[in-house]
């Protein structure tokens, strides 16, 4: 059994000033930083095997932070990306309630197969490890609902620098 410690990434700029992010680098703040490091620290008597990241800066940071002192390298993958906005990336999120989706947002079908990939990646090449696997709000909820078979809306949103531990058969 391969078992996944799924994490969000630490506060971000973009986070505080309610920006829509989506696959922009992003930064982390100095909150940010202390959340990862403080995560780190719980984590710290955790055997891991690997450590996989989202390729998004704010998510490789928090990853690094948390596999800093342990001698690893962090793996980056495009699977754990944050869900493309499209048009709405950049904007003021308030400013988008009850706006028409630009057509160029990924689709729910396109985000949960994204998961789906990235469970098998973990699967087929970790099998029987301990991942450590670092990545954002809305495909951390993705992967979770394809991982439990439910709707993303049944999955409680994850704070930053939150952890789900997910067990894959």
């Amino acid at each position: 059994m391969t078992v996944l410690y799924l994490v969000r990434h630490g506060q971000t700029i973009d986070n505080v000033n309610q920006i829509m992010q989506g696959q922009t680098q992003g930064r982390l703040t100095p909150l940010g930083v202390k959340q990862a490091e403080e995560l780190a620290t719980t984590l710290a008597d955790i055997p891991f095997d690997a450590f996989v990241s989202s390729d998004l800066q704010r998510a490789i940071d928090t990853c690094e932070i948390i596999a800093d002192k342990r001698d690893m390298a962090v793996e980056t993958t495009a699977l754990l990306r944050e869900r493309d906005w499209g048009g709405f990336t950049g904007k003021f999120i308030p400013d988008l309630k009850d706006k028409e989706w630009p057509p160029d947002v990924e689709t729910m079908g396109q985000l949960k197969d994204r998961a789906r990939r990235f469970l098998l990646f973990i699967k087929k090449n970790y099998p029987g490890k301990t991942v450590l696997a670092v990545g954002h709000g809305i495909i951390n909820k993705a992967i979770q609902a394809v991982y439990h078979d439910i709707p993303m809306h049944e999955v409680p949103r994850m704070q930053n620098a939150e952890v789900r531990i997910l067990s894959l058969i």
